[in-house]
């Protein structure tokens, strides 16, 4: 083989592979239909940000190569809808990453926590991450192969003591894919969770006010345990790479935390001792 194409073997780590991204018109999910598609992907973005979807999809030369479906994931005909789109259009599913998320109210104590807030963010979170995985699996299983991923949080393996619903989500969207995990296992299917810790996404960023993206930024790198590095969408869409790829071929049912070891420590007792010699 040939040193260009052993360098080509190497780059596209997803050549012949067909994903769809719910999610995927902004912040992690945009980062990582283009990561896909520069791997040799085909990707279809379900979102419900139109304007956003299309725009990202003109960017590209080939509307065989990634294209776009209006998507409410927490419509049971939208997500069947775009999994039935994939199939139709690019032949078959072999990736279904779920991706789709929101962050409700930040509510500061659970007496302020919204009835309406939570059930919307379980429908968003949960119950659109289990549609996608419903009728991701219906198509995987007769094929016997498969790659379902899910976005969590660092929220799932550990608190802050606000945001109940999507902190509550997050665990259970953990849960969900790790009990896949074993049920498919035996066709052959692969299912697997990202955890990351605070991203400058437009979400976040909107969440606070509309603060700049550095702003955001440097508030979050100051929280954590991994310094002199700042954690980027295309870091998680690195981590989505890895596990949607033949590279992670025996992984399954595992909760990757990308949180450069912020989960590990509470820095609380540090900081209280530190006061002692001020």
């Amino acid at each position: 083989m040939s040193s260009d194409l052993s360098a080509t073997s190497i780059t596209k780590r997803l050549e012949g592979k067909v994903a769809l991204i719910t999610g995927g018109a902004s912040g992690i999910g945009e980062c990582t239909a283009r990561l896909f598609v520069k791997h040799g992907a085909k990707v279809l973005i379900a979102d419900v940000q139109d304007d956003l979807g299309l725009s990202l999809c003109q960017e590209f030369d080939s509307p065989e190569t990634i294209s776009f479906v209006h998507c409410d994931v927490s419509s049971d005909s939208d997500v069947k809808n775009a999994v039935d789109l994939a199939v139709s259009r690019y032949g078959k599913l072999d990736i279904m990453y779920n991706n789709a998320g929101i962050g409700g109210n930040p509510d500061p104590s659970i007496l302020s926590a919204e009835n309406e807030d939570f059930k919307k963010v379980f429908d968003v979170n949960v119950f659109g991450s289990f549609l996608g995985a419903k009728y991701a699996a219906k198509v995987m299983i007769p094929n016997k192969k498969g790659c379902i991923l899910f976005t969590s949080s660092v929220a799932s393996v550990c608190c802050s003591g606000s945001l109940y619903a999507y902190i509550a989500s997050k665990h259970a969207v953990v849960g969900l894919a790790k009990n896949l995990s074993v049920e498919l296992g035996q066709y052959g299917i692969r299912v697997n969770s990202i955890s990351p810790f605070g991203v400058a996404t437009p979400m976040l960023r909107n969440a606070v006010g509309n603060k700049e993206k550095k702003e955001v930024e440097q508030v979050i790198a100051s929280a954590a345990t991994l310094k002199e590095v700042i954690l980027e969408p295309e870091d998680i869409a690195n981590a989505a790479l890895y596990l949607a790829s033949d590279e992670s071929k025996y992984v399954s049912g595992i909760n990757l935390v990308v949180d450069g070891g912020y989960s590990l420590t509470n820095p609380s007792f540090a900081i209280a001792m530190q006061s002692l010699f001020s």
